[in-house]
């Protein structure tokens, strides 16, 4: 019969185990996309600690820091609010971790949505 501490520390246990399995996403990654305004090339760098991403998101149009972001397992999401000819433009990243490659889709505020890989720099 197990007791109830025993149990306790096994969940604890369980847990720890199931968030180390997140993706490592730290470091740098770019990606090179045809949107509606053209080529965009884009350089991402990521920070995560304890599941929470941070860093940046550089392209021709400037470098913006990514906002809520988060990596639960093979899924990363984050926000980019970008600054676009004086107008501002929130864009949403949703992707899903693959070795060196980040599948994404990022919907540009009500306008556009766009499919890319991201591709980890070495």
């Amino acid at each position: 019969m197990r007791t109830p501490s025993t149990v306790a520390a096994a969940l604890v246990f369980l847990l720890a185990a199931m968030s180390s399995l997140a993706a490592d996403v730290t470091g740098t990654w770019t990606a090179s996309f045809d949107t509606q305004i053209g080529v965009q090339n884009y350089t991402y760098v990521f920070k995560v600690e304890d599941g929470k991403l941070t860093g940046t998101a550089k392209s021709q149009f400037g470098e913006t820091k990514i906002t809520e972001g988060a990596v639960k397992g093979d899924e990363i999401t984050f926000v980019e609010n970008l600054d676009f000819q004086g107008q501002p433009l929130r864009i949403v990243y949703k992707g899903k971790i693959s070795g060196d490659e980040i599948k994404f889709n990022r919907q540009v505020a009500d306008v556009a949505n766009e499919d890319f890989v991201a591709k980890r720099s070495k």
